[in-house]
């Protein structure tokens, strides 16, 4: 009975998109629970190619790798891509909405 419900389910678009985060996350670390500074570029640069901008250069992959908290020679955890993504969330919503009336209340920043 519960199958033949499970099949019908749709699910919404927020929830498709956080599985393909999550998917993408593990694909691109090759099922290991982290992934190397170039694995996170090539994923940045194929799933996020706005945002892929910033992590061309040398210096610009530190400083994202310094805004998540990894440390220079870590790996990148899910939680830090995580952190990562909740922070440029943040953004495209305050430029979104650039009206004083409206503001994110997120406590995850």
């Amino acid at each position: 009975m519960i199958d033949g419900l499970l099949c019908c389910f749709q699910y919404s678009d927020l929830e498709l998109a956080i599985n393909s985060l999550v998917t993408e996350f593990h694909q691109a670390a090759g099922n290991e629970p982290a992934m190397g500074p170039a694995q996170f570029q090539s994923m940045i640069s194929n799933q996020l190619p706005r945002f892929a901008k910033s992590v061309d250069s040398e210096d610009g992959l530190s400083l994202v790798l310094q805004q998540m908290g990894v440390q220079k020679g870590d790996n990148i955890s899910f939680e830090s891509f995580w952190a990562l993504i909740n922070k440029e969330a943040i953004q495209v919503f305050s430029t979104v909405y650039k009206e004083k009336s409206v503001r994110c209340g997120c406590l995850l920043q």
